[in-house]
């Protein structure tokens, strides 16, 4: 990787997963990547979904011992957060514009070439599974495989859009209630979690997404 005035590299020791803090300029702004492991290593980008990051979002898989070492044995994580999610971050200005979408696509592009990556595989979640989808649509040529974690494929109904407004002041006025902890439950497992006797430290327990490393054991 060469040198640009356009980046500036960070190393922090409390950075929960180690590695190497960029914060990289784009088109679109910057956007800050924690770099973790040898980077002659083909490249696995991760993406969160909205309002997490990196570390919200993927804790429960990489803080598990034998999943880090898995991913770190054959992979280079390029864990990239969205505009003014990453951690410490200040408040976005309301003059700056809003990005779109994709916006946010082109930018993991932009990311791309900083780091002078060809090809990656990408795992996002939930809005990150449809921003990386939308980046193998445009980039296709860059991309080597997709793992998507409950993607958004298409727009949100009313129900949805009503659903969640619900959920958004169910959240401000009470907290993490009982309630609103069933409801992620259900966004993240489906709704047959509802049915089964499954306990919280169990569910807790997929989040290391057993069927993710056999795939990866695989290549």
């Amino acid at each position: 990787m060469g040198e640009s005035s356009d980046s500036l590299s960070i190393d922090i020791d409390l950075i929960p997963l180690g590695g190497k803090e960029f914060t990289v300029k784009t088109s679109k702004g910057s956007v800050s990547v924690l770099v973790c492991g040898d980077q002659e290593k083909p490249a696995l980008i991760t993406y969160p979904d909205v309002a997490l990051n990196y570390v919200s979002c993927f804790q429960g898989l990489l803080f598990c011992p034998e999943a880090a070492s898995l991913l770190l044995h054959n992979f280079c994580i390029y864990h990239i957060d969205a505009p003014g999610h990453e951690l410490g971050a200040d408040v976005i200005s309301s003059d700056e514009p809003l990005l779109c979408v994709d916006d946010l696509a082109d930018q993991v592009a932009e990311v791309l070439d900083f780091f002078g990556l060809k090809e990656v595989l990408c795992l996002g979640v939930t809005a990150g599974a449809y921003i990386l989808t939308l980046f193998a649509m445009k980039y296709k040529e860059r991309v080597l495989g997709l793992i998507l974690v409950t993607p958004i494929c298409r727009a949100p109904s009313w129900a949805e859009w009503l659903y969640n407004k619900v959920l958004m002041n169910l959240l401000y006025f009470y907290g993490m209630c009982s309630l609103l902890k069933e409801c992620l439950l259900q966004r993240y497992f489906s709704k047959v979690c509802h049915f089964l006797s499954f306990s919280v430290a169990k569910l807790e327990s997929f989040r290391h997404v057993t069927i993710f490393l056999t795939c990866l054991s695989g290549t």
